[in-house]
């Protein structure tokens, strides 16, 4: 009993401490961008390898069994190399325009 009022407790304190929180920077926000690009060509680099492998394995059971027909190249998609990171290019910030008003005149 104890432990599920602590529980309860440290949650709606915790829930409270988020709420008030800033919103992030532009800084922050650009590093976000950045690790979430990263972490994206991370994972096409391990679907890749992924990739290679599985061919790699196939043919070498079918060099070595020889039961089956290996799959047409059109059966499976190629495995295509997402190259080198490059990270995102920033941003550029433009200024804000200032806003024009009408001179007053006659009329």
């Amino acid at each position: 009993m104890k432990k599920t009022l602590l529980l309860i407790s440290v949650l709606a304190f915790s829930a409270t401490a988020m709420a008030k929180l800033p919103p992030p920077s532009d800084e922050a926000k650009a590093k976000a961008a950045e690790a979430a690009a990263k972490k994206a060509h991370v994972n096409n680099m391990a679907a890749y390898q992924l990739c290679k492998s599985r061919e790699k394995t196939a043919a070498h059971y079918y060099k070595t069994k020889g039961k089956g027909k290996p799959a047409t190249k059109d059966a499976t998609p190629a495995c295509t190399d997402p190259g080198p990171y490059k990270p995102p290019a920033p941003a550029v910030a433009t200024p804000a325009q200032p806003a024009q008003t009408k001179p007053a005149g006659k009329g």
